[in-house]
């Protein structure tokens, strides 16, 4: 039980990381002497140090270490990256023991740490509450054993099933129609924030003309993913103003179309367009995708089985008819109310 508490102090401190630490996993680690912490850290944005260095920096009596425990969620690294390998910093403060949440599955870890550690003598236990540092891994460990990144699905609908009402009713210029309320989609923002990457189809970008950004909330931009088959999409649509990193997937292999300020991918579209789109992501370190539209782009994946959760808001109106919502046959995993909308859960 001593074990499970330190490990829970480490998943807490792991989310810190969430939405800044990618394509590295968001690590939390903790330092214990005589049942005390005296030292905490978690994964700083990419490029800088990783939990264990943090959490070992935070220590004020380094003398302590060698008699410390460390605690940490994922296999501590074994090679050089933008940093050094958090195994030699372990190794040369001689903290004793290390007691580790899962291995890490990225080929150059997958177990090279423990041996390093046990070769230099210490002491090191693996297992501890590894299904609650599985799933707060997630993206990480989707990314690294699957192959592709992980997959959340967004949509909003009415009451009565309607993802978007005709465009009768609609504005004459390209923008949004909300079907939530303004809290549901600071909400929105936040996932963006939280995910590594957004990604809509043509007539999203075409009909709706989103910035896919988080100006409703603080953090970094996701990475817009735009499938545009033909390159129907031209300028002035946000989605091609060079201010976010941007990813068009195309078919098309006509360069003088390509907008400088983009990065194109060509794929097949006709034949296993989601496994495509999951390569070219895998490609450029994507671990996880935010799916936001529409309807032909969500059901798409769905029929596809190729997703790990559904995030679906359900306004308070109805349209009478318009796009149908996508359709999701799994049981629902949880749901809760903001303000007059519901937002329900779904898991693969």
């Amino acid at each position: 039980m001593r074990d499970h508490f330190f490990m829970k102090r480490a998943i807490q401190l792991a989310k810190n990381g969430l939405g800044t630490t990618a394509p590295n996993p968001m690590v939390g680690a903790v330092l214990v002497h005589n049942d005390q912490i005296i030292g905490e850290g978690f994964t700083s944005a990419f490029g800088g140090p990783h939990a264990e260095i943090n959490a070992i920096h935070a220590v004020s009596d380094k003398s302590l270490l060698k008699e410390a425990t460390l605690y940490v969620t994922l296999e501590p690294c074994c090679h050089h990256g933008k940093t050094p390998p958090c195994v030699e910093a372990i190794i040369e403060h001689h903290i004793k023991k290390v007691v580790i949440g899962l291995l890490d599955p990225h080929e150059k870890v997958a177990g090279k740490g423990i041996e390093k550690l046990k070769a230099a003598g210490c002491e090191v236990t693996v297992g501890v509450l590894e299904a609650e540092c599985r799933e707060h891994h997630k993206r990480f460990l989707t990314f690294h054993e699957k192959k592709r990144p992980y997959i959340i699905l967004k949509w909003a609908q009415t009451e009565d099933g309607f993802i978007a009402p005709e465009q009768e009713f609609r504005a004459d210029t390209a923008e949004p129609y909300w079907i939530t309320s303004t809290l549901s989609r600071q909400l929105v923002h936040q996932w963006r924030a939280e995910e590594q990457s957004i990604l809509i189809g043509t007539n999203t970008a075409l009909i709706d003309n989103p910035k896919l950004d988080v100006r409703h909330f603080e953090g970094k931009n996701p990475v817009r993913v735009i499938l545009d088959r033909r390159l129907k999409i031209q300028q002035p649509y946000h989605v091609l103003d060079g201010s976010i990193k941007t990813i068009i997937i195309t078919e098309n292999t006509h360069q003088e179309k390509y907008q400088k300020q983009c990065t194109y991918e060509v794929i097949n579209f006709d034949h296993e367009l989601v496994q495509n789109i999951c390569k070219v992501l895998h490609k450029h370190n994507v671990t996880s995708v935010l799916i936001e539209g529409g309807t032909k782009t969500l059901q798409t994946f769905i029929d596809s089985n190729l997703w790990d959760e559904a995030r679906v808001f359900i306004g308070n109106s109805k349209f009478k008819k318009g796009l149908a919502a996508p359709t999701l046959n799994r049981p629902l995993f949880s749901k809760t109310r903001i303000q007059e909308d519901k937002l329900q859960i779904f898991y693969k």
